[in-house]
């Protein structure tokens, strides 16, 4: 169970291609809101041929942003990159030089036995060497978990190896998309990758093993416009919560106050949590009804939810009145 309000903090993290020369300008101007995460992606959205330009446009946009708040100030995202390989992670970092201030850390596409132990001592080693806690978000979505007489053994083996460095593990991602590819599946505006039987299924082995000790964030909605693509994102977020993820990656800005909406916390949640959480532990019960006589509260089995909950209340406020997700 994490205990600190960071790792429930990512939200909701807006893909951006790396090589995207506007970036730094949206960044410094504010035009996505204050409250969001964003990842700067040099994998899948970079043709092959132009990974050297990217990266260059990349710590150009970085640094833009880091030189602009010594004058300005502004809301800085956490920022990740999305790598293609554990080599590029020693690489940018120090081309960045003091730049690597603003950056929180690098997403591992593909996470797979065979590349984790590379990540995980690029990122220790950075970490160390620039004196700077720099994150690592693996993203499951390899074909190999597929497979069900494997996918126990390779999820276990991969908490194992993450189990080292739990602390630099801000969140667990899961590749929606990349996993429904391998099926030949694609929801409609109206449905819910949770009712997606085969991918679903892999999910819920993926929380079932990691969800215990580490955040891990909803999958994509591709969906950002058209009639029902909010009601539809809203209640993939109503299922993710109620299975146990925590944040959702987004493919556009218009998604993002949708996600944090639905991330924050109803007033009723917010009062039985705090009600749990100052439970008097020299009580002869440790059961009783809620402040509005409406639910059972019970410290020894809801004191997990009820820390999640405070959490979550700190970083995403509370609902309005009359809001239901």
């Amino acid at each position: 169970m994490k205990d600190a309000v960071i790792y429930y903090s990512v939200g909701a993290l807006l893909y951006c291609p790396a090589n995207n020369e506007n970036i730094s300008d949206s960044i410094i101007l504010e035009k996505f809101g204050s409250r969001f995460s964003l990842a700067l992606c040099l994998e899948d959205t970079i043709n092959d041929n132009y990974v050297k330009e990217a990266e260059n446009i990349l710590l150009k946009s970085l640094n833009n942003i880091y030189k602009a708040h010594k004058t300005k100030d502004f809301y800085i995202p956490k920022i990740f990159i999305r790598v293609r390989n554990p080599e590029q992670i020693p690489r940018l970092t120090e081309r960045m030089a003091d730049t690597v201030k603003i950056l929180t850390g690098y997403i591992a596409p593909k996470f797979s036995l065979e590349n984790a132990d590379s990540y995980i001592s690029a990122v220790e080693s950075v970490t160390k060497k620039y004196k700077h806690k720099i994150y690592l978000m693996p993203i499951f979505e390899n074909p190999d978990i597929i497979n069900l007489q494997n996918r126990y053994k390779i999820l276990y083996g991969l908490k194992s190896k993450l189990d080292c460095i739990e602390k630099l593990v801000l969140n667990i991602r899961v590749g929606g998309n990349d996993l429904s590819h391998m099926f030949g599946l694609r929801r409609r505006i109206n449905e819910s990758i949770h009712n997606m039987k085969p991918v679903s299924n892999i999910l819920t082995d993926i929380l079932t093993v990691f969800g215990t000790d580490y955040i891990v964030s909803g999958p994509v909605w591709e969906y950002y416009s058209g009639n029902g693509w909010e009601a539809g994102l809203k209640e993939e977020i109503n299922q993710d919560l109620l299975c146990g993820f925590i944040g959702k990656t987004v493919i556009h800005p218009k998604q993002i106050p949708v996600v944090n909406n639905a991330l924050s916390v109803s007033v009723s949640d917010f009062n039985d949590a705090k009600s749990i959480l100052n439970w008097d532990k020299a009580s002869n019960s440790f059961v009783s009804g809620n402040i509005a006589k409406e639910r059972m509260n019970e410290y020894k089995t809801h004191s997990n939810w009820a820390l999640k909950t405070i959490f979550m209340t700190e970083y995403y406020g509370l609902k309005q009145a009359g809001e239901n997700f």
